[in-house]
């Protein structure tokens, strides 16, 4: 065998095939002859030699390809052209010709293909080949589809591999499955199913694959069931069982499927030598011409497939090819290559490497060649392994660990971007999670560009194209992967793959500090927490959702100590530590109130920040004005021996509110670059903590997935290790901080939701209804106390929510009908029961410390009422229900409705529900009111003495105490099960130990984040959080619930609209809350245009289909929807959904009267003067990297001028839209946005969560379109504004107005919850004002927030002269802010209060500025 050493050297020459090329067409990758000599050589020297000739050791790109800027390019991924793999015969010489037509997903089989071709047209006498490939994706352009159609009309063959991309998939059965019998084989290598079913080669087919019995589809099963083999591994198992399995065919089939199974061996194979084996074995055997041209020949004897083992250890200068044991492996590469690379066996840092066989059977690794060696130039020794199929434990199993059974790897880097067992296809991440956290090593998955080139990475904003999001970045995060950085790509001409070489320097730099975290000893480890300040200058240093900062430092801190690092004389009081960060826990931060911990001076700045210059067009010349003392930039925080606590800049708005209007966000400012500067090049952190959600870093400017060098998130953290606690209960922006920062996030708990009680008049509201149960036939009593509910009813401002409620001055209960008594006291009723139940989280969580059993059974209520049918479990309230033979449906509709009976049975219960939780949360309390160990409810002794004297067990005796003699206790077992399981999960307590497993370089274990009561999956916290399979949603219970809900929202549109239907309804659409429901809202929007999503042959959601205008009985209604950034950053392919679900409505031949999309489209493409599919794009967000209207920073800010400049935000920023026919973009397209917004009656949005209501956060109104589309509206009419609420069994539509009121009623305005808040200190006055300023938010947005919110809030927070004094002396900077919101409510016409108020509040706003300026 030629010595590979050569080969590997000769690879590395040749020139165009092994480099990128850039548009001058010269190589920038020019081997130097001292390089070539030595590898000819053969020593190992070869990398040492390398290596000490440059930092980039193979210099496999001396210029970065992508560095001329591109526009944004037009929005087609994949502009490479199938022609460059065209080979046809140059001289057939009467030779018959046969053609073959291939797709593929990933290019690496050009160059071998065309090898093989060219090597048979030179040397066959028999026959000639002409051959043309394509790019799976490729399809997607029209022209490259016509002509594939074309070619494959006139093949004899036709190759397809790995077609996993179900529309794409269906384009390929679309064209060969007419064609099938006519060819005279296909070949179709693991692909979908459907496609897989068009193999054919002789009599020897997968037609029944998936649907009958087959030998080959039965080996599959079993392979399956023994050892959760996926498909592919199947597939290479049954080449190994190959000759068993032929015994069972007739003896042609047998020739056939042998054929078959030597042709995917070849194939495997990838070389040109197998590739020639299998056109040629194809060609003589069953193309009918060259058949003939054969007879009386001898035919050409099919050579053994060259194959590499299944899985081994390779390296590109090893002596041996492959090395398939690890003591082989060592035994050279520690005697013979590190010696002479200068590489330390003993001491070194080892990097696993996953690399895909397919690549190396190709001679395709140059991209893997100079990641390797820069590595090894960095010191580090590597063990480089690869898998014959798509799983790769075992190899993991089998090489990163010593013959003791001990990890010889400090750093897993997978290079193929797949999930770790099962790659595109089927993915097992239970085993891979399993089989990573034995090994427990930072696990990174970079990702090689699949579907673009370079040049078309660059150019497009939105970076990694989406189908390879979903395929490579979705799903290894989901087995615990961080870090999906791009590597490498393809060069357009020969499809070869190449490095990105500053791509490749900073994955080998985060891999080797990652492995550093490891091996350093926690005594000498630099750790940066990082703490934000939002909105800034307004006392919020340490702000987090629902986190108790500083006291979770404290905590970290503690275990800090306890482990060995040094924290210095770092204080161990809450309070202590906000001092000395903050030098005032009244801070803010435009002055230098905040402890300065450096001041770096801008020489020093521009010499160490890269970047520093691609600022000025934002900021102008360092230091500019923010974090700067007029000369230096000031980085705030306090170090406390290795460990700094460090506040992170702000974005920068509030030093100039106009950027709030760009469509575009700006780039950081100096300080914010200075900060991260700083901690990399100054403080030189091992790694950095961001702490709570959510800061700044992850939402700079950039693409959305798949950074390049020249995005600001990539530029600040650099080179840094990033842990990030993120709340658990807000997956979608913890994966933006996982995608776009390359953060491993560490979920914390979110504080648990309780009741939100009855307080003043609400509290003597349900008093008197209580009376009037007992007296409700009392003719003298029964009257009188209706008419003082009526009367409280009033006081307390009902009369908004209930339209029955008679008029105060003319009502008497006396003179009316009992009926109509019990009418008016069940609206009431049910009412008040809608606030007492509303669900509230109550004060901070402290990271390390879980919840109370108080705070367990209030979790734990919540989980109980809901059904999962998917589990077989059916909710606590149903159960109870059925025992009185009623269903739980027909009481919530009772209840929604006012009916007396029905809402007292409802509170019933609901409190036998809560007793019933409460006891058996109580079989495991401990005398401190925890839960230390959870007792099983199933346990065996007790239930046997139990049952012997007929004993019930205490959560069914709960139940029958409450009032339910008849529940079954059989009935409730699966459920109890599951409420322990849960329980289990809420006690356990890892936050600590996950942020320390991240800072001491282990493995964090996965798990999904979302809203625990809907999936309890997401507990216990302190895990890695992702996001979920975007191609699973939405599910079909979440089809189901959002069916129900679009049925509830058309009955009340219709119903205050004279009968008429809608016929435009405007939704936003949040990442978040489509990822706690499986896609209900996303489904929403597809039920309104009547457009039903459809599961493809692996159960991925990825095509849709229009349900015919008779089975929908309704007309189809037009949406104008607005996607959040974070949206657009998860579910590409969903928009791509909606969008090709919204064109299919558009385009569909109906009479507009029954199909307002259409109506809509037709109209605004002859306003706009395009095509009628142009004019219905209908799926909007922001441009790609930028995120929110701004509104809420606006109103956050206080620093606008009137409503028109917030809804000249909405429209400037979020009039991006996405067309399905141009996915590489976000295209601005604000005539067309206003066009479809100035149709819309219904603005619409959805709660599903009671963690985060529509005022804790400003995200709801900042993409709330209200007053947007009044202003547009020919007639100026306000659109109708609803929120369906579906934080409960009981989902309901509300208006929005409805909602503010109870958002007030439950939150702002109540003592439980402003109580639950000031208990927690500075972060809780914070809390409080948030709630009012964002409830002014709607008043800017909506005008939906009446007067008298406004005016109970005053009276609770500012008339009160104790409460007043309490906020004061807590944190006088959010008080201060309180004061202003007040004040700038009445002075913007929202809030009508009497001139002692405002008198009140101006006096009050002097006092408190005297009191932060110390006078």
């Amino acid at each position: 065998m030629v010595s590979f050493k050569i080969a590997a050297a000769a690879l590395l020459t040749m020139g165009p095939a092994s480099a990128w090329q850039p548009s001058s067409k010269i190589s920038t990758f020019v081997p130097s002859q001292q390089y070539s000599k030595r590898a000819q050589q053969g020593g190992s020297k070869l990398s040492h030699a390398i290596a000490s000739s440059s930092r980039s050791s193979l210099n496999m790109v001396l210029a970065d390809p992508t560095k001329n800027e591109m526009s944004s390019g037009g929005g087609m991924f994949t502009a490479s052209n199938s022609e460059s793999r065209r080979v046809v015969p140059e001289n057939p010489n009467g030779r018959p010709t046969m053609k073959v037509v291939y797709v593929v997903l990933e290019s690496q089989y050009q160059s071998s293909m065309t090898g093989a071709v060219k090597r048979i047209n030179a040397g066959s006498e028999n026959m000639a080949v002409e051959c043309v490939g394509y790019l799976l994706e490729e399809l997607r352009n029209e022209e490259t589809f016509a002509q594939f159609q074309k070619d494959v009309a006139s093949a004899n063959v036709f190759v397809g591999s790995l077609i996993f991309v179900q529309e794409l998939a269906e384009k390929v059965t679309e064209v060969v499955a007419p064609l099938r019998d006519q060819l005279d084989a296909v070949l179709i290598f693991p692909s979908m199913p459907e496609v897989m079913r068009l193999n054919k080669v002789g009599k020897f087919t997968m037609k029944n694959l998936g649907q009958s019995k087959s030998v080959v589809a039965d080996f599959m099963k079993k392979k399956k069931q023994e050892d959760g083999s996926s498909f592919e591994e199947g597939m290479l198992k049954l080449l190994r069982t190959l000759p068993k399995v032929l015994k069972f065919l007739p003896s042609d089939k047998a020739a056939d499927a042998r054929t078959f199974m030597m042709s995917f061996q070849y194939w495997l194979g990838g070389s040109p030598e197998n590739l020639e084996s299998m056109l040629v074995m194809l060609g003589q055997d069953y193309v009918e011409p060259i058949m003939k041209n054969m007879e009386g020949k001898k035919k050409v004897e099919a050579a053994e497939p060259i194959l590499l083992p299944d899985k081994a250890i390779w390296h590109p200068v090893a002596p041996k090819f492959v090395f398939e044991n690890n003591s082989d492996y060592f035994d050279w590469y520690n005697k013979e290559f590190c010696p002479d690379a200068g590489i330390d066996p003993k001491t070194a840092p080892t990097i696993g490497i996953i690399l895909q066989k397919s690549h190396i059977n190709t001679k395709d690794d140059t991209h893997y060649v100079s990641l390797i060696a820069e590595l090894e130039s960095r010191g580090a020794r590597v063990v480089p392994i690869y898998s014959g199929g798509l799983d790769f434990s075992g190899p993991i199993e089998e090489y990163f660990y010593d013959a003791a059974g001990r990890p010889i790897v400090d750093t897993i880097v997978n290079l193929t971007g797949f999930a770790l067992v099962g790659g595109p296809a089927s993915q097992d991440h239970a085993k891979a999670a399993k089989v990573l956290k034995r090994l427990n090593k930072p696990y990174m998955c970079a990702v090689p560009l699949v579907f673009q080139s370079f040049e078309e990475w660059q150019a497009s904003e939105l970076g990694l194209h989406p189908v390879q999001v979903a395929l490579q970045v979705s799903l290894p995060e989901i087995d615990g992967a961080i870090e999906p950085i791009i590597f490498a790509g393809r060069e357009g001409a020969t499809g070869r793959s190449v490095p990105l070489a500053d791509r490749v320097n900073l994955l080998a730099d985060r891999a080797m500090k990652w492995a550093n975290l490891g091996s350093k000893p926690p005594k000498d480890k630099k750790i940066a927490i990082t703490i934000f300040s939002f909105p800034p200058d307004k006392g919020n240093v340490g702000t987090a959702a629902y986190l108790d900062v500083f006291d979770s430092i404290k905590a970290v801190l503690k275990q800090m100590k306890a482990e060995g690092y040094d924290i210095g004389d770092a204080p161990m009081e809450k309070e202590a530590i906000m001092e000395a960060v903050l030098n005032d826990p009244e801070a803010r931060i435009s002055s230098p109130e905040l402890n300065v911990a450096y001041r770096m001076s801008t020489d020093e700045y521009y010499e160490l920040t890269p970047y520093a210059q691609d600022l000025e067009e934002n900021w102008g010349p360092a230091p500019g004005n923010l974090n700067s003392d007029g000369q230096n930039l000031v980085v705030y925080g306090k170090q406390f021996g290795n460990v700094f606590i460090g506040v992170q800049p702000t974005f920068g708005y509030e030093g100039d509110p106009m950027r709030l209007l760009f469509a575009k966000s700006a780039s950081p400012h100096h300080g914010f670059a200075a900060y991260y500067t700083y901690l990399e090049k100054i403080f030189q952190a091992d790694a950095v903590l961001h702490f709570g959600t959510h800061g700044s870093l992850e939402f700079m400017p950039g693409k959305q997935v798949g950074m390049s060098g020249t995005c600001y998130p990539d530029r600040l953290i650099s080179s840094l290790p990033s842990a990030y606690l993120y709340a658990a209960n807000n997956p979608s922006e913890a994966t933006i901080a996982k995608r776009r920062s390359y953060s491993a996030t560490v979920s914390y708990l979110t504080p648990p939701a309780e009741n939100a009680g009855l307080y003043k008049g609400l509290k003597e509201l349900k008093e008197l209804i209580s009376s009037y149960q007992g007296l409700r036939e009392n003719e003298g009593r029964g009257p009188a106390i209706v008419n003082s509910i009526v009367s409280t009813a009033w006081t307390c401002n009902l009369d908004k929510d209930i339209a029955e409620l008679p008029n105060l001055e003319t009502y008497d209960a006396a003179s009316d009908t009992a009926e109509n008594r019990d009418m008016i006291v069940g609206k009431v009723y049910a009412q008040i029961m809608q606030i007492e139940s509303r669900l509230l989280p109550c004060g901070l969580h402290t990271v390390g410390v879980p919840p109370t059993a108080e705070e367990a059974v209030a979790t734990l209520v919540n989980i109980a009422q809901l059904d999962r049918p998917e589990d077989k479990i059916e909710s606590l309230p149903r159960v109870i229900a059925a025992s009185i033979g009623r269903d739980i449906n027909d009481i919530y509709r009772g209840n929604n409705n006012g009916v007396l009976e029905d809402v007292e049975l409802n509170d019933k219960i609901t409190e036998a529900s809560r007793a019933a939780v409460r006891a058996l949360v109580g079989q495991s309390t401990d005398s401190n009111g925890r839960v230390k160990e959870v007792k099983s409810v199933f346990d065996e002794v007790g239930n046997f003495f139990g049952g012997m004297f007929g004993q019930k067990k205490p959560w069914t005796q709960a139940i029958v105490n409450a009032g339910f003699p008849q529940v079954e206790e059989e009935r409730l077992a699966p459920l109890i099960g599951y409420l322990e399981f849960c329980l289990k999960q809420i006690v356990a307590n890892n936050e600590l130990g996950g942020i320390m497993e991240l800072l001491n370089g282990k493995f964090l274990m996965p798990a999904p984040g979302g809203d625990p009561i809907r999936n309890p999956d997401v507990l216990p916290t302190g895990r890695n959080m992702h996001a979920l399979d975007p191609s699973a949603i939405p599910t079909q219970a979440a089809i189901e619930v959002s069916e129900s809900v679009v049925e509830k929202l058309l009955d009340k549109l219709k119903s205050e609209n004279n009968g008429e239907y809608p016929e435009s309804i405007a939704f936003t659409l949040w990442g978040t809350d489509n990822i706690k429901t499986y896609g209900e809202s996303l489904a929403q929007v597809l039920a309104l245009v009547g457009v039903r999503p459809v599961a493809d042959s692996l159960g991925r959601v990825n095509k849709v289909e229009l349900i015919p205008l008779e089975k929908l009985g309704r007309p189809r209604i037009d949406v104008v929807v607005s996607c959040s950034g974070v949206f657009r950053d998860l579910f590409i392919n969903q928009m791509n959904l909606m969008d090709r679900g919204i064109k299919m409505a558009a385009e569909a031949d109906e009479p507009v009267e029954m199909n307002f999309v259409r109506k809509h489209a037709i109209q605004q493409a002859e306003e706009l003067g395009v095509s009628l599919r142009e004019a219905s794009c209908r799926v909007f967000s922001n441009s790609a990297g930028s995120y929110s209207a701004n509104v809420g920073l606006a109103i956050e800010n206080g620093g606008w001028e009137d409503e028109s400049q917030l809804q000249d935000q909405f429209l400037t920023r979020k009039g991006f839209a996405f067309n399905a026919d141009k996915p590489g973009m976000m295209e601005s397209q604000a005539d067309l946005f206003k066009s479809a917004l100035k149709t819309v009656d219904v603005t619409f949005q959805n709660l599903d969560s009671s963690e985060i209501s529509i005022t804790d956060v400003s995200h709801y109104y900042d993409s709330d379109p209200t007053k947007v589309v009044q202003g547009l509206r020919d007639d100026k009419k306000k659109p109708m504004s609803l929120m369906a609420d579906t934080t409960t069994a009981n989902a309901q539509v509300r208006s929005l107005a409805e909602t503010v009121r109870l958002d007030a009623r439950t939150k702002l305005l109540n003592p439980k919850f402003y109580e639950g808040m000031l208990s927690t200190g500075y972060e809780g006055v914070r809390e409080i004002q948030k709630r009012l300023r964002n409830t002014m938010g709607w008043s800017a947005t909506a005008g939906e927030v009446d007067n008298f919110v406004f005016e109970d809030a005053n009276s609770v927070f500012i008339e009160d002269m104790e409460m007043q004094k309490r906020l004061m002396d807590t944190n006088p900077n959010a008080f201060r802010d309180m004061v202003t919101t007040f004040l700038e409510a009445n002075g913007r016409g929202y809030w009508d209060t009497s001139e002692e108020n405002i008198q009140r509040l101006q006096e009050l706003y002097a006092e408190v500025e005297d009191r932060i300026e110390g006078i």
